[in-house]
């Protein structure tokens, strides 16, 4: 139920901003605050639980602040203090990540970790979508009775009291932790897993603020400058551009769809939810062909795929390609691509790492591309304000496309194959 409102929020927050008036850059904030947010949150709220013990309680204090966040939105006067609250809403999100960890895990043997964090990734990926399900049918059906900005605060309220909902069942059924952070942290094998996505489910998720804490607490930047061979470095260097790219394109995208697409709130909804459930139903085909196919062939056409995509979505607004059916089928592609991406981008790391290092590397694929998605989303803000929205997607899939040209060049040496 948490994530089911945080998922529905994640959209809903930056369609709200834009209907008191927000533009491009303004988006691109609020999506760059999300993505940085977390990492403090998460990293402190684990560092106290480790302290104090109380691992429950902190869980259900994130679920009050989400509560209260999503409550307050909707009343508060200004851009700003709504940018703050979204602020809040992120730490709160992210903080409860590491914690959640060691609930799911509470009792069980180590043998079991793996399949316990991953039950805990499909509610949280699930969920996710399941609130923008939810958005997109009351956007749609609101819509027609009220206007539309008045719909989205009622949906707030809805959203602040299915986490309301959350606290109350949390209080009565939370486990306590029978495992702390440090112990968990030992288990390389659990840290890996989970970094990679636990299954892939957490990666419907883009903040994975479960993923960033670990992924962070494991990072050893000493170690890996002295010790990461030099094609891993190039790699998560070529990753952190692509991403990058990405998130130029994602940061501005509700402004875009709202503004220059013409798109209803609920039609908004409805293609974030169809890019995300397409990314949930290819990560086990997408596995299936990293096997056969090996890891890098898969992952240059789907971030080729993005370079297409990216540019040729922002035409939408300004050429008769097909209006709003074949919008959704993009999206649907954006989606596909995703889980290739996902897939291989771990298996690629894990490849190119030291056997003794594998953690780390990933950690810091992890870590660079959560860095990646703040500044990619301010840089998306900016230059949708600045030059429009076809040339800021124009530059995300420029910028994809120089990710993807390192790592094929890499590939063509026989470095990485050899590794």
């Amino acid at each position: 139920m948490g994530y089911a409102a945080v998922g529905a929020a994640s959209l809903l927050v930056p369609l709200f901003a834009i209907s008191l008036g927000a533009g491009p850059f303004l988006v691109g904030f609020i999506a760059a605050t999300a993505a940085i947010a977390g990492v403090p949150g998460a990293l402190l709220w684990g560092r106290l639980a480790e302290r104090t013990g109380r691992h429950r309680s902190f869980v259900l204090l994130s679920l009050g602040l989400t509560t209260l966040a999503l409550g307050a939105i909707p009343i508060l006067p200004t851009m700003t203090s709504v940018l703050v609250a979204n602020a809040v809403l992120w730490f709160a999100v992210s903080a409860a990540a590491p914690v959640l960890t060691l609930l799911a895990v509470a009792d069980a043997p180590e043998r079991d970790w793996d399949t316990r964090i991953g039950v805990l990734s499909t509610y949280q990926g699930y969920g996710w979508l399941a609130g923008l399900l939810a958005g997109a049918g009351w956007n749609a059906i609101g819509s027609q009775f009220v206007p539309t900005t008045e719909a989205q605060r009622f949906f707030f309220y809805v959203l602040a009291a299915t986490t309301a909902i959350s606290f109350l069942a949390g209080y009565r059924l939370f486990p306590g932790a029978t495992v702390t952070i440090a112990e968990f942290g030992r288990s390389r094998r659990s840290v890996e897993r989970l970094v990679r996505g636990a299954g892939r489910r957490v990666g419907l998720n883009p903040i994975s603020p479960l993923r960033v804490f670990w992924s962070v607490r494991r990072l050893h930047p000493r170690t890996l400058v002295a010790s990461l061979p030099a094609p891993l470095v190039r790699y998560l260097g070529a990753t952190f551009v692509a991403f990058t790219g990405f998130a130029t394109f994602f940061g501005p995208l509700p402004a875009y769809l709202t503004t220059a697409a013409q798109l209803d709130t609920g039609d908004v909804f409805a293609v974030f939810l169809v890019s995300g459930a397409a990314s949930a139903l290819f990560y086990t085909p997408a596995g299936r062909l990293a096997r056969r196919r090996g890891p890098y062939l898969p992952q240059f056409g789907a971030l080729g795929s993005r370079v297409v995509l990216f540019p040729l979505i922002g035409a939408t607004a300004v050429l008769p390609v097909g209006g709003f059916p074949v919008l959704l089928s993009f999206f649907a592609l954006v989606g596909i691509s995703w889980a290739v991406i996902a897939v291989t981008a771990a298996g690629i790391v894990t490849r190119l790492a030291p056997t003794n290092l594998r953690g780390d590397a990933l950690g810091a694929y992890t870590a660079l591309s959560g860095l990646a998605t703040g500044i990619g989303s301010l840089l998306g803000g900016a230059l949708a304000t600045r030059t429009g929205y076809l040339a800021t997607f124009g530059l995300a899939g420029a910028l994809v496309f120089g990710g993807l040209l390192v790592t094929y060049r890499q590939y063509q040496t026989g470095v990485v194959r050899a590794t």
